[in-house]
């Protein structure tokens, strides 16, 4: 098939690029793709992009009895099986490119696992306001972007491990993925070998900015391409809507909120527990997928809290909705990065009745996805790959420092993730994992994210939130189970 005339000085181009660098056998190094490196644009002092999860811990299962030094050093021995928690990022000449991974060449493992205490003994709302100070602090980008914290001193003798990692190296699916590297199925599980890594070394500058050059232009069609895909699906969304019942959310269009506008650094975090078992349930009883449940049981809680601010809006709300686009036969093999797509489904806090905002939210997840897929699952990728390093940042600080969330309508309303976990129980150094709380960042114009992780026979929630527009996260999760209840009574 012959090259259309627009296509071919594109072409010549990346041909020519592609020949310089095998010319002058430019080294590879390890880079991050556009998707990852648009989390590392994004971040401001007042928008931490990292991703974050506290596991409560009983230490009494511990083979020989709980101490900090033997937590430390079972993390110690893990960390190897995931290399990127070893290496660093950096950036190459002239931001010409995505930024590398590198070894860490000062990497201690004392550098990011620390200890705490909480005194008096801490209940869950105690410690969610010590997570809370965790996650509202940037990583320090000269190191491997990661922090674990063990704290002890909660409530019945219980512990937990709280950390969080740069949402350049993981999404949802990935980190639940990796959980095996650091949890064992018993409390005293066999030793572990990490494999033989490839070093991360730096290139030298003239190699990555040969490199870069090449590299970018043999991506530039792909985005190009991503474009086009875009026009294209934009249309199909519009006539699939005039056809069809059920239809996906559209950005831009939601409704103002408490929950949206220009936020600080400042976070609040709460945790609820569904019952997973009776979740499954209500999904048999009305014939819809388990996800379509955590959304409306999510909109139900949202409508009572905004109902009590009495700022309810009269349409339905608006979620982003992570949604992996890993291969099946890649989950499990321990690959990091982010490889995911965004669903926009309404969050139909409008309807009063639970079975019948049910059936609303299983029709337009439906249409969400549908909608998606017209897209293409690569889509999203292939535009992040030609995203400019130096533009996005700028761009997102003046964003920031302007305040101009305040002055537009929300993208959207809330991001709500559901990430499956182990349906087992797991140990960390021996000590029995009762729950799994998973937290997901905020951006600006967004302030609550709800993310849901099954383990054993409940749905873990974390409810992370902006400080700046909802102070208490609590008041919006107490509302979440009540909601549950309501819709499984009307389920029968």
């Amino acid at each position: 098939m012959s090259i259309p005339a627009v296509w071919r000085p594109v072409t010549s181009a990346v041909g020519r690029a592609v020949a310089v660098a095998e010319e002058h056998h430019w080294a590879v190094p390890e880079r991050l793709t556009g998707l990852d490196a648009l989390f590392l644009y994004a971040e401001t002092q007042s928008m931490p992009m990292h991703v974050a999860v506290t596991a409560i811990l009983d230490p009494s299962t511990v083979p020989g009895g709980y101490s900090f030094e033997k937590m430390r050093d079972h993390l110690a021995r893990r960390v190897p099986l995931v290399p990127k928690l070893m290496r660093r990022v950096e950036q190459v000449p002239l931001r010409l490119h995505h930024p590398i991974w590198v070894d860490d060449p000062d990497y201690k493992v004392e550098d990011h696992v620390h200890r705490t205490c909480l005194d008096p003994l801490a209940d869950d709302r105690a410690l969610a306001r010590f997570v809370s100070e965790m996650v509202s602090r940037p990583l320090d980008r000269s190191r491997a972007l990661w922090e674990f914290w063990v704290i002890e001193g909660l409530t019945d003798g219980r512990i937990a491990l709280t950390g969080k990692v740069h949402h350049c190296a993981l999404d949802g699916v990935s980190a639940a993925d990796l959980m095996p590297a650091f949890f064992g199925l018993s409390p005293d599980p066999d030793p572990v070998v990490a494999p033989e890594a490839r070093p991360a070394e730096r290139p030298g500058d003239l190699e990555l900015v040969g490199w870069s050059v090449s590299d970018r232009a043999a991506h530039l069609m792909g985005g190009v391409a991503a474009i086009g895909r875009v026009g294209i699906a934009s249309v199909g969304v519009r006539v699939r809507r005039r056809t069809n019942d059920g239809a996906g959310g559209t950005p831009l269009t939601a409704p103002r909120t408490p929950y949206n506008g220009a936020i600080t650094a400042s976070r609040s975090i709460a945790f609820g527990r569904l019952p997973l078992k009776k979740v499954r349930k209500v999904r048999q009883a009305t014939g819809v997928k388990l996800n379509d449940v955590i959304l409306a049981v999510t909109a139900g809680a949202f409508r009572e809290h905004l109902a009590e601010l009495g700022q309810l809006p009269e349409q339905p709300l608006v979620a982003a909705v992570p949604m992996s686009v890993r291969a099946e036969d890649a989950r499990g093999q321990g690959e990091t990065g982010n490889q995911l797509s965004v669903l926009f489904v309404p969050l139909h806090t409008e309807i009063a009745d639970p079975l019948e905002r049910l059936r609303a939210t299983a029709a337009d997840a439906m249409s969400a996805k549908q909608e998606n897929a017209l897209f293409g699952s690569r889509t999203l990728a292939d535009l992040a790959e030609v995203l400019d390093p130096l533009a996005v940042t700028a761009a997102l600080e003046v964003y920031s420092r302007a305040g101009l969330a305040d002055r537009h309508r929300p993208p959207v309303n809330a991001v709500v993730s559901n990430v499956p976990g182990p349906p087992m129980p797991i140990y960390l150094g021996g000590a029995k994992a009762l729950s799994l709380f998973p937290m997901g960042p905020v951006v600006e114009s967004v302030g609550l994210n709800l993310t849901v992780l099954s383990y054993r026979n409940h749905l873990d929630v974390g409810l992370l939130a902006a400080s700046a527009l909802v102070p208490d996260a609590w008041e919006v999760l107490r509302h979440l189970r009540p909601a549950f209840d309501e819709l499984a009574a009307a389920a029968g």
